[in-house]
């Protein structure tokens, strides 16, 4: 892991080092964004047939006949799941269940004045495609992640989509109860759900994680079907100074083997913490190859000047997961995708079974947004009904604001109500530097 200081000699590096950090991910986007707009635009034009064409190039699928996984395929698979991972897939849901039900936005009416009924309608989204990456390591949890709170958000079509799926993602299908799943990944899998060919229907709106070329390809059809978030790789951040050394590295060395680009960031003004952190996390890394890629190229240990220091690099870099020492550090985080409190609150918790979605911002988009939550797959309705009495209140004074602006027709479908409100009018405003 490199080192970098804040003051002396190393503030010049420190400077560079987090100016490059501000601006993560969006080089290598473009890097496969001609290829992925091929994919994508052919998908788009000949349906089927080039969603079948890719399929079987990157997918494996010999036909048609392959691309949709039966639900009797998603029993087997759960009937083949040992009793314990079960119990695991099973207590995980209920947590995810549980913490979507409580982020679940209500619906509500109030009464601003007598007369005058404001409120808000909460309905689901009626389709969305939820993708589970297959890769390097097959991920069952992000299909609970991603599945269960459209399931409490009620939206009623849930279209899972996967490359050469594992058996445990395929038994957290079944448990789910989940009836459209395809053998699908990469751009066509997102061309596919964005656009719609025969064989599937079209989404109004793809979550989950991916590979870049994935999230390429949400980005290219986000103008023609909502997506949730451009996720880039791992990120962890761990603000500490007085942490145990073994803790912060080993979940520095978690997130860093999701993959080679990950990103670990060591933040204190502890010298001595920050000397034992990068040998521990040498030491938890000499077996995991990819953990040990990440770490050489992209760990970072930054001992900052003063606590202020560290907490506003905090912030400033706005990592995915983020660790602090205790609750009333939460006072001073502004940007953050989840936040681990304390040695006994490991960031793999997070990625299984507390609750809160691991599908999280990445890039520095925790500086604008939140993780994925069941309000992702919901829509907030604005309702509002006058009688008379209230137009004749709030009626005049809407339409002084409409004279202000020039739209005469907006005035006039207030005043042709109620007498109250034709009798004030605003004489016409000259704009400064006209004539």
């Amino acid at each position: 892991m490199k080192v970098v200081r804040t003051t002396g000699r190393g503030a010049a590096q420190a400077r560079e080092t987090l100016a490059a950090l501000g601006w993560r991910g969006g080089a290598a986007l473009d890097a496969v964004l001609p290829a992925v707009k091929k994919i994508v635009g052919d998908v788009r034009l000949g349906g089927d047939r080039a969603l079948l064409r890719y399929a079987k190039q990157f997918d494996g699928l010999a036909d048609a006949g392959a691309l949709r996984v039966t639900k009797e395929e998603m029993a087997a698979a759960w009937e083949a799941t040992s009793a314990e991972l079960q119990d695991a897939l099973t207590t995980a849901a209920e947590q995810i269940r549980g913490f979507a039900v409580e982020q679940l936005p209500a619906s509500w009416a109030r009464e601003d004045l007598p007369g005058l009924m404001t409120g808000q309608l909460v309905r689901p989204l009626g389709a969305v495609g939820c993708y589970v990456p297959s890769g390097r390591h097959p991920l069952p949890s992000t299909l609970l992640m991603t599945a269960i709170p459209a399931l409490v958000a009620g939206v009623e079509r849930i279209v899972v989509v996967s490359p050469k799926p594992a058996p445990l993602t395929l038994a957290a299908a079944h448990l789910l109860g989940i009836s459209e799943f395809y053998r699908l990944g990469g751009a066509h899998a997102v061309a596919a759900l964005a656009y719609g060919t025969a064989t599937i229907e079209r989404v109004d709106k793809i979550v989950g994680p991916g590979n870049l070329y994935v999230t390429a390809a949400k980005r290219l059809v986000a103008f023609d079907c909502a997506i949730d978030m451009l996720a880039g790789p791992t990120e962890i951040v761990v603000t500490s100074e007085r942490g145990r050394a073994e803790d912060i590295a080993a979940d520095l060395v978690a997130q860093a083997e999701h993959d080679p680009e990950a990103l670990a960031i060591f933040i204190t003004t502890n010298a001595e913490l920050a000397k034992a952190v990068i040998a521990a996390a040498k030491r938890l890394s000499a077996k995991n190859p990819v953990a040990r890629v990440s770490l050489a190229n992209n760990g970072l240990v930054i001992v900052a000047a003063s606590l202020d220091e560290a907490r506003a690099l905090t912030n400033r870099i706005a990592a995915e997961h983020l660790t602090v020492d205790e609750a009333s550090d939460l006072d001073w985080v502004r940007n953050a995708g989840s936040v681990f409190i304390g040695r006994w609150s490991p960031q793999p918790m997070g990625d299984y079974i507390s609750g809160p979605n691991h599908t999280l911002p990445t890039g520095g988009t925790a500086r604008v947004r939140g993780g994925l939550s069941v309000n992702d797959f919901v829509k907030l309705i604005t309702v509002q009904k006058y009688d008379r009495a209230a137009l004749g209140v709030l009626g005049p004074k809407a339409a002084l604001l409409a004279d202000a602006e020039g739209l005469v027709g907006h005035a006039a479908a207030i005043r042709a109500r109620a007498p109250a409100v034709r009798q004030l009018r605003l004489a016409p405003q000259r704009v400064k530097g006209t004539k």
